[in-house]
């Protein structure tokens, strides 16, 4: 099927010399012309190649002169797709049980040639982990020094509510988990790792761009009553009750053209359900592959002289299947000579070989990452039509989010109401499409330096000086960190159980006795974080280690004319709006060092360690479940706001801040309740691989249909499959060559695991190919690997196949 514009033999001879400073619209015009039938001769390519550059400029964005050194790089981070509950909903009962799509590590670099650096690293991952950094770090000065410190690396997570839990240290984020899980951190730590590494040996002479521009329909205040509690002087200067803006980094090679973009945009990770088990990078994740793909498919420079790329790597099946059968009963014989085989045993580096993205990657070229960050999303929800009442399908109450005075019925409703993964979807391509237009426009290029600031802070016991109602100012402080109780109601992206209710500010008698069975707050306490009733005194809770954070990183970027300040938690709307706002007014104040013209100001949210909410002082007082989630009382963000000023001035002035105490390291006292897996077993006389459930014989199917086929399996924590894959769909080139198609990194492939029972050492894996349009008509397989672990310890991996089908 031709894609028109972007054909994979759009190139010919000697083109890739000329098409090497603008990648993009040469394989354009060159699609284009093959689209139309319009002749392609030898004499007149190098005049196409020139008018299309021109007339194609816009598409791709201005090019100019390299004035910094860039690198990005990115790295499989899919943990354990069984037994680990999912972190974010704290929902004891979602327990991973598979893989929607995998999680990736994404990192770019940017340096002065002869100067300072940074690196920013993001994460399909609820959150970052102060353990986690502690360790990325340790790990980047034993290979490059004091090259890559705390300061300049900044490791971000995109707040996914569907990956595995059990990388934090403290013990209220790791409750639900059954304690520290070693495979979820490790799997993080590497991935973080090796994307940094990969950004770093990819760092070549290069321009960065900045463009902004709104995305209207990818995000709602799920809290509006807190946001109405805000001044209304201040809420008039806005249009929105949620940002809408995002600020999208495009990466330029001065070889290579576009090697990447990151972008920052205000919505939650949470189209996915509470009671979704499968391991997804939710809406940005989503987001993130749709961006990645389509530049691997309309702007990598691909070879004309054969049916491989990369030096013989296949390329995606949808560019290359061969030539289209037409007579259908052909293509049924040709699938029948393919009948379901035994599983067999497997290397354990074949899912990675026969993965369908290896097969994309250039010799020479880096490859083309794309990341939807996370920045000041506390308030804001992907579910846009609203939160309705399951049982009644009433809008739930406004004030506190209750059906009836029960949490538990209200929900929020996605785009794709009631099929969260269209929802998902939905929201991950809305921010694509932004994405991809604001890429294509960006033509303001970063120019300056490039500096970062860092300091740690005791949260628990910070003096705030505050303005004072009348005139002239205070000191007030913040609090060791606590949870209200309303923070047990959870919100309407995924509600809270028993009787718990936002907007609660007295609490309950019944969980107050609860409460004081674990640590009853002293009155100091009380008062400080009056009027949050305390529902965890989660800062004061020391057994068997701490519970909540004291010291938090605050980080400052600088970018030339962009500026990040990374925050360790989630900025509601106008917590980030003030935070922005004070650190532009410093950074364009006139002083020593100031900006001249604009600076964009952008918040990374959940970064370097994790600490919950941070809301006005305003919403505070709702106690809402934001409120009730700020942990360290309501001058929470006044603290914030004082101390990145302080940042601000450092970097205004070249004057470097003093490093503050050193946050715990806690790994040796991490305790883990999860079980291992002891062993795997399949039915007598049935093989790892074989299958269970098959496609009918002779069977055909349609896009948009799906095709399923059950496998016996074995638990997949036995090996992640780390820049492999647990599925594959295969599609057949000749007579006998199968082509990799689509893998469990694709949005269209489902990898569902199950056991019989908990205790049971028999599993199967459920594959699901929801065949989408793009697909080409042909015949095709679904593949499973795997590994086993026997009573013994040792590990063996296995291969299964389906039988045949074919695609009309």
């Amino acid at each position: 099927m031709m894609n028109c514009g972007f054909s994979s033999d759009s190139f010919i001879e000697n083109e890739s010399e000329l098409n090497s400073r603008n990648v993009l619209s040469a394989g354009a015009v060159m699609g284009f012309l093959r689209c139309f039938n319009l002749p392609i001769r030898r004499p007149q390519m190098a005049a196409w190649l020139w008018i299309s550059l021109l007339l194609l400029q816009g598409s791709v964005g201005v090019r100019s002169d390299s004035n910094y050194l860039i690198g990005l790089g990115s790295y499989d981070i899919t943990g354990p797709a069984a037994d680990v509950n999912m972190m974010g909903y704290a929902n004891t009962e979602q327990v991973a049980a598979g893989v929607h799509f995998r999680l990736r590590a994404r990192a770019f670099i940017v340096a002065e040639p002869k100067g300072k650096r940074v690196a920013f690293v993001n994460l399909d991952a609820c959150m970052a982990s102060q353990l986690v950094t502690i360790k990325v770090l340790e790990r980047l000065k034993a290979r490059y020094g004091d090259l890559y410190t705390e300061s300049n690396v900044a490791i971000s997570g995109i707040h996914t509510h569907a990956g595995p839990g059990g990388f934090l240290q403290y013990v209220v984020y790791i409750v639900t988990s059954l304690g520290f899980v070693r495979q979820s951190f490790d799997v993080i730590v590497d991935g973080i790792e090796k994307s940094i590494i990969d950004a770093h040996e990819n760092l070549r002479p290069g321009s960065v761009f900045v463009n902004k521009g709104e995305l209207l329909d990818a995000g709602v205040n799920r809290s509006p009553s807190g946001y109405l509690n805000n001044p209304a002087a201040e809420r008039s200067k806005y249009k929105y009750d949620v940002d809408k803006e995002m600020t999208l980094l495009k990466f330029v090679d001065s070889e290579w053209g576009p090697v990447g973009s990151f972008n920052w945009f205000a919505t939650h990770g949470t189209s996915m359900s509470r009671t979704n088990s499968l391991i997804s990078g939710d809406n940005k994740g989503a987001a993130a592959r749709f961006m990645e793909d389509w530049f691997n498919k309309n702007g990598v420079e691909m070879s004309y002289s054969d049916d491989l790329e990369d030096g013989g790597n296949p390329r995606r099946v949808s560019n290359i299947v061969p030539e289209v059968h037409n007579n259908h009963h052909e293509l049924l014989e040709l699938a029948a000579s393919f009948q379901s085989p035994p599983g067999k045993p497997a290397t354990k580096t074949l899912s990675v070989a026969r993965r369908v993205r290896s097969a994309l990657r250039q010799t020479e070229k880096p490859g083309f990452v794309a990341a939807f960050c996370q920045t000041n999303c506390g308030d804001v929800s992907p579910n846009v039509l609203g939160a309705f009442c399951i049982d009644t399908g009433l809008p739930c109450d406004f004030n506190h989010s209750t059906c009836g005075g029960k949490n538990e019925l209200c929900y929020g409703r996605g785009p794709g109401y009631p099929d969260e993964f269209e929802s998902t979807r939905i929201i991950g391509e809305r921010q694509f499409e932004k994405a991809l237009d604001l890429f294509n426009k960006a033509s303001e290029q970063l120019r300056g330096k490039v500096d970062s600031r860092h300091v740690y802070l005791d949260f628990s016991n910070l003096e705030v000086t505050i303005p004072k109602q009348g005139g002239g100012s205070e000191v007030v402080k913040t609090c060791p960190a606590s949870m209200g109780f309303a923070f047990a109601a959870g919100t309407t992206d995924g509600p809270g159980a028993f009787d718990f209710k936002q907007g609660d500010d007295q609490g309950n008698p019944f969980w107050k006795l609860v409460r004081n069975l674990l640590k009853t707050p002293n009155q100091t306490q009380v008062d400080c974080q009056h009027p949050k009733p305390i529902l965890l005194d989660t800062g004061e809770m020391k057994q068997p280690y701490d519970w909540a954070p004291s010291i938090l990183p605050i980080q400052m970027f600088r970018i030339g004319q962009l500026v990040i300040l990374s925050v360790p938690g989630e900025f509601t709307t106008m917590a980030g709006r003030r935070l922005r706002e004070a650190i532009r007014t410093v950074l364009t104040s006139g002083g020593e060092g100031h900006f001249k013209g604009d600076v964009h100001v952008v918040i990374a949210g959940l970064t370097n360690t994790y600490s919950q909410y941070v809301t006005t002082f305003d919403e505070y007082q709702v106690q809402r479940y934001e409120g009730a989630s700020t942990l360290y009382g309501p001058h929470t963000l006044s603290a914030y706001i004082q101390e990145f000023k302080k940042l601000a001035s450092a970097m205004l002035s070249g004057q470097p801040v003093q490093p503050g105490p050193q946050p715990p390291d806690l790994l040796a006292k991490q305790i883990s309740l999860l079980t291992p897996v002891v062993m795997d077993a399949t039915p007598a006389g049935v093989n790892f691989g074989d299958v269970k459930t098959d496609v009918p014989t002779n069977s055909t199917f349609k896009r948009g249909d799906t095709v399923s086929v059950v496998f016996w399996s074995a638990c997949p924590r036995n090996d992640l499959m780390t820049e492999g894959t647990f599925a594959l769909v295969e599609a057949l080139q000749g007579k006998d060559t199968w082509v990799p198609a689509y893998d469990d990194d694709d949005f269209c492939l489902r990898f569902k695991w199950s056991r019989p029972s908990k205790l049971s050492t028999r599993s199967m894996a459920a594959i699901e190919w929801r065949i989408p349009e793009s697909a080409t008509p042909g015949v095709y397989r679904i593949r499973h690997f795997g590994a086993s672990k026997v009573l013994i310890g040792s590990i063996r991996h296995f291969a299964g196949s389906s039988s045949a089908f074919v695609v009309s």
